[in-house]
């Protein structure tokens, strides 16, 4: 199952609490058309078939391609050379023996 670092759970509350939005919005990781790519959107609630992880008050739905996908890996954030948030992924066992 996929796992969030401590600064992607705070980054998924961050991104999911604004005023507009619901108080059970998530960050949701899907897939288009099953081609492996994957996108992020903040959404109100789980698509009916989307597995939900919660992680300290962080939601995030994963579409059922993008859950097979995100079995093994790490949702981290950093920031890029602009100075600008993002989310990356990493292998669990590469982040365990760092």
């Amino acid at each position: 199952m996929l796992k969030l670092t401590n600064t992607a759970v705070e980054a998924v509350r961050t991104i999911t609490a604004r005023e507009d939005t619901p108080p059970d919005a998530g960050l949701r990781i899907y897939t288009v058309d099953g081609s492996g790519t994957l996108q992020l959107a903040v959404a109100a609630e789980p698509a009916d078939q989307d597995q939900v992880v919660l992680t300290d008050g962080s939601r995030v739905f994963l579409d059922e391609q993008a859950a097979a996908l995100l079995d093994d890996k790490v949702l981290d954030t950093a920031l890029d050379a602009n100075g600008r948030g993002t989310f990356f992924l990493a292998d669990q066992d590469r982040l365990a023996g760092d």
